[in-house]
């Protein structure tokens, strides 16, 4: 196994001979590394079948099982399916998935440390996933704003994208928004935590689902308060020009894994009709999202 930083950027590692089979337990743990401190590893010429795919991301962790179940590959349920290609007419999975900044399972009670990415169906233009490493956001935040959120809470909700599933044709929307709060009720974060890996302060904020922001005893804070932090982080910029995004590009046989903990990302959907497909897998590591998060 070989592992060199990706020339001219500033996030990211290639992974070169890596096969989950035959690596020891030195080597994953290597690579889990690389993942922490380098944020996204991307393993070459890596073409698995979906339970081989399930099967690598047993050697990072638990594999979570997404809680809706239109996403889940038909024979391997841990796998999360992105796509836009009918397999005998029927539709697999769930097309343009993650058009929005988000961690994973941001919303959930247990959020994991580790996503990993197969592509399947590469399409010829726009390929590639926005990432912003909310650690160096952090630390790039001016002085002011960081004592701003010092000792602060966020809230987190999928309401905002949820996707309407099959079942949920010419149900009222009321009953759709409801079900929503029940199922998955909106859940408190400090606005920062430490990476339990790195040591590093991370900043627990995503335009996609964190949807508000109050003080330690509760109070709400201005919603102003999050938009400036959206734009600082880059994630209101729509050009995406900003210096702290970053774009990862991929080709058939890459599998990236990264760091779900203190990057958010965001799907670069192609503006025109051609094929996508891709497999996820999530897993949790040895450590929670940071210490603590189960007693909060």
């Amino acid at each position: 196994m070989r592992i060199t930083d990706q020339p001219g950027k500033a996030m990211g590692a290639t992974v070169e001979g890596f096969d989950h089979v035959t690596a020891s337990d030195a080597d994953i743990e290597t690579l889990k590394q690389t993942v922490y401190t380098k944020k996204i590893a991307v393993l070459k010429n890596q073409d698995l079948s979906p339970q081989a795919f399930l099967d690598l991301g047993k050697r990072l962790g638990r594999p979570e099982t997404y809680y809706e179940p239109m996403y889940h590959h038909p024979e391997i349920e841990e796998i999360f399916v992105s796509s836009n290609v009918p397999e005998n007419g029927k539709q697999i999975g769930v097309p343009k998935t993650g058009k929005f900044w988000h961690a994973d399972y941001q919303f959930m009670p247990d959020p994991f440390g580790i996503t990993l990415i197969h592509p399947q169906v590469i399409p010829e233009k726009n390929r590639g996933t926005y990432f912003i490493d909310m650690g160096t956001a952090y630390e790039r935040l001016p002085g002011g704003l960081k004592k701003e959120i010092a000792g602060t809470y966020c809230t987190h909700s999928v309401r905002k994208y949820f996707k309407i599933r099959p079942h949920d044709v010419y149900r009222p929307i009321s009953e759709i928004i409801e079900e929503v709060e029940q199922k998955t009720p909106a859940v408190r974060r400090p606005t920062t935590f430490t990476h339990p890996m790195t040591g590093e302060t991370v900043l627990y904020i995503s335009e996609g689902f964190t949807v508000g922001i109050e003080d330690a005893g509760g109070t709400p804070l201005d919603e102003h308060l999050l938009n400036r932090l959206f734009e600082a982080t880059g994630q209101l910029d729509g050009t995406f020009e900003h210096p702290g995004i970053h774009l990862q590009g991929f080709e058939r046989g890459d599998l990236l894994v990264w760091d779900n903990r203190s990057l958010i990302h965001r799907a670069r959907h192609t503006t025109t009709p051609e094929p996508t497909v891709s497999y996820r897998v999530t897993v949790h590591d040895e450590h929670e999202l940071y210490d603590g998060i189960t007693a909060a």
